[in-house]
């Protein structure tokens, strides 16, 4: 039998029992729509996840901060080393760490410290001290002016860049360019008497650029927007007092490359600070990165694994279908193969019949699993409310799989109802009445 002609007496053999075909396919639909809207979603969190990474500068990095406990068979004792990360520890690692591709020293004030403009405007926000490395490390493009240069940090200058959120709460739709503000390091803190901090120190800056919106992260909770960026050497002279840095975020090539890097900067900090690396300790954005991709998959598959349920209870429909269909076709059977019709050719053509149920079957579902994951996706926004938006990312692939996994279907389930059509005995079906 030639193929366009059975697919010819299938898609007939479906339109004569249109209703009994569509509640049979009912079951393959369902099941690839749930499959592509379940996948869509799970994808879709994987790709919050990632841009959540690439607001903190992305999975390549890794930061060094100094600690003061270190865990030792399984209990925190204190680290008695005197050591502690300065600039030139940064210079090094910048160059004799091949697989490291940046490197920026950090001195981060997350706590609400009041800033005030000239004008009276006033807000709370942290700042963080950083060089001119900063900006491109982070893939952060500027609103407006510049950044920190190389010597605004080699003479300490008393300049800053603001994050989106401190110039709008100071300046509104002013430019902020040129204007001067005051950064009090240690208002708003109390001690345990409940009196304000007698140590603080407010020094004067001059604006000269402001970021792009750079997004709250969802990992942390702070917003990039809410900092205020000064050279680390005018953090250093004006607000700490010494040449410590708490902070070295370095960035690897690869993701692939950071377990590399940690090594090649160990040695550099051990053979800097008398063979000691246990005054510092590292924390991965990778590791947390693994954390939730494996999150993300148990749930896909759970997901996934439910609704595949659905599509073996489709092809179990398309059985009984099919079954049904070879009951009531017994006559036409018979007389096909009177007329000379081989049994391959009557195993053919319900074999096809099935396929082409669960083809289209499968098509109508991917349409429907397209609109069920964007639904799932505005639901999980209003339901969840961490992020403004929630992807819903369907690929080639899952479509393709999908529809070829339908297609299985009917050939597996179809398989035994052709085989018995085949099976059919001539004489005894055209004596059926």
């Amino acid at each position: 039998m030639r193929l366009f002609e059975g697919l010819s007496i299938g898609i007939s053999a479906i339109r004569a029992n249109k209703m009994r075909s569509l509640l049979t396919m009912l079951g393959i639909i369902i099941g690839v729509a749930a499959v592509l809207a379940m996948i869509a979603i799970g994808d879709g969190a994987k790709v919050i996840v990632m841009k959540d990474a690439q607001k903190l500068g992305g999975a390549n990095q890794f930061t060094m901060y100094r600690t003061w406990y270190k865990q030792v068979n399984g209990r925190w004792s204190r680290v008695r080393s005197n050591e502690y990360m300065e600039y030139a520890d940064v210079l090094a690692i910048e160059a004799e760490c091949p697989s490291v591709s940046a490197v920026t020293p950090r001195i981060p004030e997350w706590r609400g410290s009041l800033i005030q403009a000239a004008d009276g405007s006033e807000t709370r926000a942290g700042y963080n001290g950083v060089d001119a490395t900063y900006k491109i490390a982070m893939d952060w493009d500027l609103q407006e002016g510049r950044f920190i240069t190389d010597e605004d940090v080699q003479n300490a200058t008393k300049i800053c860049v603001l994050g989106d959120e401190v110039a709008t709460e100071l300046f509104g739709d002013r430019s902020a360019l040129g204007q001067e503000i005051k950064i009090a390091k240690g208002s708003g803190r109390y001690d345990k008497w409940g009196r304000r901090d007698s140590k603080r120190s407010t020094e004067r800056f001059t604006v000269v650029g402001t970021m792009v919106p750079r997004g709250r992260s969802l990992r942390f909770g702070w917003s990039y927007d809410n900092l205020v960026f000064i050279p680390i050497s005018t953090v250093q002279e004006r607000f700490t007092g010494n040449d410590r840095i708490q902070d070295i975020v370095v960035y690897a090539h690869t993701v692939e490359d950071v377990p590399k890097a940690i090594e090649e900067v160990k040695a550099v900090i051990r053979k800097r600070h008398r063979n000691q690396d246990d005054f510092i300790r590292i924390f991965e954005m990778r590791s947390g990165m693994a954390q939730l991709e494996k999150i993300s998959k148990m749930i896909k598959i759970a997901l996934g694994s439910i609704a595949g349920f659905s599509l073996l209870v489709g092809g179990i429909g398309i059985m009984n279908m099919m079954l049904v269909a070879v009951s009531e076709r017994t006559r036409e059977i018979g007389l096909r193969k009177a007329l000379g019709a081989k049994s391959v050719n009557i195993l053919a053509q319900f074999l096809m019949e099935a396929v082409i149920m669960c083809g289209v079957g499968g098509a109508i579902g991917v349409g429907l699993g397209m609109l069920a994951g964007e639904g799932m996706a505005m639901l999980a926004v209003k339901i969840a409310k961490i992020v403004p938006e929630w992807p819903a990312v369907i690929s080639t692939q899952w479509i393709l799989i999908s529809v070829s996994f339908s297609a299985m279907i009917g050939i597996l389930f179809g398989l035994y109802p052709a085989i018995k059509a085949s099976s059919l005995s001539p004489i005894e079906a055209l004596r059926t009445e």
